[in-house]
């Protein structure tokens, strides 16, 4: 999740906190987009987190994002959480990270020994999945702050037909969530705020260890691995929540996802966390949860792998036929991709709350 910008752009009339929309997009991005390349096979696309370049005869999937770092959650922590982030926009392509370009802008508040617990995180998270980092930049800058310190590039090379899309499902593919919306909101404003969150006791320490499902990199790789040609597409649930995901993922693959409201596991704590703070769960940003996309035949298996790994994986719906009408429907009825992911709104809710004390 990050934090949002403390300036004033949350006030009326100024564009919303988080990730820019659909038509933003569209009409200011899609159409400029430099020169015009044989070899990128896919290029920015809404919804679709990675793109793709064809080099050599193979697949390059390749994707950036800004580095957040939270030093409320250790930097040990923070740091892994930073990478899975980045790494996940690749690893839901089917293809494995393999290259690692970053860059620090370090707030000269941050430490010679902070920044090596940060550096020690990703070179051993990156040396366990296979992932060479390939060159970067670090520095100190005066108006640098937490906690967007940077950005990465990662790449994953693979041959064509391993390649997953956000936007292949197909009629007729069952659909499984992993871990669950809300989760990363939950976790985080939880284990950043304590029990100004609205809940206490048992409950607010359930909340905060849901901070330790936020990593999805190895589900990804998993899910592909097991299903092979079988899972048609994945998108990991960020900005926008469980709604957003489902919306972005149906639209662009042209169908319509037919959900069961009781199927999508929802944890107490997740629950109450976003009822005392009036933030609606299927909105909320939850990285570490993945919507997968796949074939009747290969469900059990991609199931099964994953809760091996001790993930938790729900059955919630199915893949149809377009047709007139909604892209995403609940129980029959549609669901629509939010306006705004409504963690930022909190985040900043809180943080003025405790600035204020």
């Amino acid at each position: 999740m990050g934090e949002p910008p403390t300036d004033d752009t949350a006030h009326e009339g100024t564009p919303a906190l988080g990730k820019i929309d659909r038509t933003f997009f569209e009409t200011q991005i899609a159409p400029k987009l430099g020169a015009g390349r044989d070899d990128v096979l896919l290029g920015p696309t809404h919804g679709v987190d990675f793109g793709v370049l064809e080099v050599g005869g193979q697949a390059v999937a390749i994707a950036t994002d800004p580095l957040s770092i939270l030093p409320e959650l250790g930097f040990e922590r923070t740091a892994r959480f930073a990478l899975d982030l980045i790494l996940a926009d690749v690893a839901v392509s089917g293809l494995a990270p393999s290259h690692l370009s970053i860059c620090f802008t370090l707030p000269p508040s941050m430490t010679d020994d902070q920044f090596g617990t940060i550096w020690d995180v990703i070179h051993e998270e990156c040396a366990d999945l296979g992932v060479a980092i390939t060159t970067g930049h670090t520095a100190r800058y005066a108006g640098c702050s937490y906690s967007w310190i940077g950005s990465a590039t990662v790449l994953g090379v693979g041959d064509h037909q391993d390649l997953v899309r956000p936007d292949g499902a197909r009629p007729g593919d069952r659909l499984l969530l992993t871990t669950g919306p809300g989760v990363e909101a939950v976790g985080l404003l939880s284990t950043i705020f304590g029990d100004r969150v609205g809940v206490s006791g048992s409950t607010l320490e359930d909340a905060q260890r849901h901070l330790d499902e936020v990593y999805c990199v190895r589900d990804a790789l998993m899910a592909a691995a097991t299903g092979g040609g079988e899972v048609h597409a994945m998108h990991d649930v960020t900005e926008g929540g469980l709604a957003g995901a489902l919306n972005e993922m149906a639209t662009g693959a042209g169908v319509r996802f037919e959900i069961e409201r009781e199927a999508v596991p929802i944890s107490d704590a997740v629950d109450a966390v976003c009822t005392a703070l009036e933030i609606d769960p299927w909105a909320a940003t939850s990285c570490g949860s993945l919507v997968i996309a796949v074939s009747p035949e290969a469900v059990e298996g991609v199931r099964r792998a994953l809760e091996d790994r001790g993930t938790t994986v729900a059955d919630i719906g199915t893949v149809i036929d377009r047709g007139d009408g909604a892209a995403v429907t609940v129980d029959g009825e549609p669901l629509t991709h939010p306006d705004s992911d409504p963690s930022w709104e909190a985040y900043a809710r809180l943080l003025e709350g405790e600035e204020s004390t």
